[in-house]
């Protein structure tokens, strides 16, 4: 799996792109409805019983409403609730942390977008827990998947805010157990070596033990053309996701084909674009961590997304081809899943390129005694 511990102050990751990601993100929302954000009710047939999501999705927003100000106290503001006010909670424990109240209202200061969290007790079911998930994706870069036990001892996927997936679609595998999830996306020797020891973690997680993983891929995105009229509209009703995401932050379009016509499980589809070359690549790398609720529970599944140019990587020496060698020793299911027949020879040839310039460098550097 790949698992290591997660330290608390690293569930949640800032940093300098959060404005523009939110851009993505709130775009999302907006245009990709169910898409990006739901949440399911409880079900309850012959097999098995599975909450609901929206408990587990408010008990989220509030934790992150009680995380964020004391992990990052210059970028989020609060209100709390005034004292004798009757506190929210679930199954009768208050949501905020310690002896104080819990959380009002909730400001991200580099949008300026503000958050009632009062909002939340005037909504029943499903509404509030869609409310609860639209308001945790204003607030973080990260996608959120919750995972709730099932009676049959199983973890089901009961509520997202999935707005960058890049690779994938909440309506495929929303209402899915883990192991569905994964088998029907076609992860590699998924039920040979990970089915047994994931189903075993899920089952065993305390809630003081969070756990964080990375992975990587290649994506493809298009060209940048700069045009006269390239400042954000008024209307935000008017732009286009090109405009809002030209990087395929939220959708690889030119790597998996049109987001509403995707075929579940068969990812890097699309035909090789006429513009595949070193400038339209990239390293798309995600941060996923893993942590449960304390009062309902629930799993968060957390994944952080991060897109980086190929050709700003292969600046740094040594990266080139360590890259390289990493996507040359995929096992054959591994390259399948991960793409590579669509930009091998592009990448490949361009990484092989700046690991022979890094090696002249070092001789180089070498005969003149480097650094001095």
């Amino acid at each position: 799996m790949g698992i290591r511990t997660m330290p608390w102050n690293e569930w949640i990751e800032l940093d300098s792109t959060y404005p523009h990601w939110q851009r993505v993100r709130k775009f999302r929302v907006r245009t990709r409805g169910h898409d990006a954000v739901r949440v399911l009710p409880a079900r309850e047939d012959e097999s098995v019983k599975v909450q609901g999501g929206e408990w587990a999705a408010k008990e989220l927003v509030y934790e992150l409403a009680e995380y964020l100000p004391r992990r990052y106290p210059s970028s989020f503001r609060v209100t709390r609730l005034l004292d004798g006010v009757p506190a929210p909670s679930i199954g009768g424990v208050s949501l905020a942390w310690g002896q104080q109240q819990p959380v009002q209202t909730i400001e991200a200061v580099e949008t300026g977008e503000k958050f009632d969290l009062g909002v939340l007790e005037g909504l029943e079911g499903i509404e509030m827990g869609e409310e609860a998930m639209r308001i945790t994706a204003g607030l973080i870069q990260e996608d959120v998947a919750l995972m709730i036990e099932g009676t049959d001892g199983k973890y089901y996927f009961q509520a997202g805010a999935i707005c960058i997936p890049g690779f994938w679609r909440m309506r495929d595998k929303i209402g899915m157990t883990l192991d569905d999830i994964h088998i029907s996306g076609n992860v590699p020797q998924f039920k040979e070596k990970l089915q047994t020891s994931m189903d075993r973690f899920f089952k065993r997680m305390p809630v003081d033990k969070p756990v964080i993983r990375n992975n990587y891929f290649i994506q493809t995105c298009k060209p940048h053309v700069a045009h006269a009229d390239s400042e954000p509209r008024l209307n935000v009703e008017e732009e286009c996701a090109f405009e809002v995401d030209p990087e395929e932050l939220g959708w690889s379009e030119s790597t998996n084909g049109p987001e509403d016509t995707f075929l579940h499980g068969h990812g890097h589809a699309a035909q090789p674009a006429a513009y595949l070359a070193p400038s339209t690549l990239r390293l798309r790398s995600e941060r996923q961590t893993l942590r449960r609720l304390p009062r309902t529970g629930a799993i968060v599944f957390g994944i952080r997304t991060y897109l980086f140019k190929i050709e700003e990587l292969a600046r740094e020496r040594g990266v080139a081809d360590r890259l390289a060698s990493a996507i040359r020793s995929w096992p054959e299911d591994v390259g399948v899943y991960k793409g590579r027949k669509m930009y091998r020879d592009v990448l490949l040839n361009y990484l092989d390129e700046c690991a022979a310039r890094d090696g002249n460098i070092g001789v180089q550097e070498e005969e003149r005694g480097y650094p001095y």
